[in-house]
């Protein structure tokens, strides 16, 4: 079971906890001033944050392990992500109050095109939050309005979302409130990925399931492999697809490729050799 499970979940999948997305009146308040910062500073800080974790890079590693360590921490307390599959993500809009398609911070850093990837949960686009935070984003869907979505819209976009091999993924603003569900890999400038990944500072937890390969079914046609943005699946000798569970993130991009329905996801913690691993 992982530590938000235990924390903020009551034992259960923390990001189903209908507590996670219920709002007082200052706590909401105070979610929403950190949601206008997060986005009118996002590019300034990743640029600042990119150049110093390249510094980083010529510091002991058992220096910089423990530097990494101590912002992870600071990053929990206030924004961080899981990859979520596509059945949990339908679980999460049935609890939401309020759902809303927004530009993608990561895509409009990177200046790529925006069409609405990103869904912003619980957050009441009549108080100007939203319009004062994305002010600036010229590209991507009208953000003077902010129509919500219905759950079938919502899901909708993720399915969309999902066809293209982009990974689904839940997000807090002042944890445990869960204000976001991305939909993202690397090519799309993914900025939790690439300091996770290529830079070792975790932003994004490991998610609550491991992919697992029926060989019997698998056909070897290769769809999957360019699907997992952490290279958790590759071929063995015979070309079938094989799941390294220690890299496994648990988020079904692989298993959204597989036309013979060879790919399952699995509970981490009923996989012996990760069910402790997040």
């Amino acid at each position: 079971m992982c530590e938000f499970c235990v924390q903020h979940g009551d034992g259960k999948l923390w990001y189903l906890e209908a507590s996670n997305y219920a709002y007082d009146l200052e706590n909401d308040l105070e979610r929403r001033g950190y949601l206008v910062e997060f986005v009118t500073t996002f590019d300034k800080r990743m640029t600042t944050g990119i150049k110093v974790l390249d510094m980083m890079k010529v510091v002991p590693r058992p220096i910089g392990d423990a530097i990494r360590g101590v912002v992870s921490k600071r990053q929990q307390k206030d924004h961080f992500g899981q990859p979520v599959p596509l059945e949990d993500c339908e679980k999460i809009l049935d609890i939401a109050t309020s759902v809303v398609q927004l530009p993608c911070v990561c895509r409009h850093r990177e200046g790529e095109p925006e069409e609405g990837y990103c869904l912003a949960i619980t957050v009441g686009p009549v108080d100007g939050a939203l319009d004062e935070a994305f002010r600036g984003f010229a590209d991507g869907p009208d953000t003077s309005k902010f129509q919500r979505l219905s759950k079938d819209e919502a899901l909708a976009v993720l399915r969309r979302c999902e066809s293209e091999g982009l990974m689904h993924s839940v997000w807090t603003f002042k944890t445990p409130f869960i204000s976001a569900i991305c939909n993202c890999n690397l090519a799309s400038g993914c900025m939790a990925m690439k300091t996770t990944l290529d830079y070792h500072l975790k932003v994004m937890w490991k998610g609550e399931y491991v992919a697992s390969v029926d060989s019997d079914l698998c056909t070897a046609c290769g769809a999957c492999f360019g699907r997992c943005p952490f290279s958790a699946i590759k071929p063995d000798l015979a070309k079938r697809a094989v799941v390294t569970a220690e890299d496994c993130y648990g988020c079904g991009t692989c298993r959204s490729a597989c036309r013979k329905n060879a790919i399952s996801l699995r509970a981490r913690g009923l996989v012996p050799e990760v069910a402790n691993s997040w």
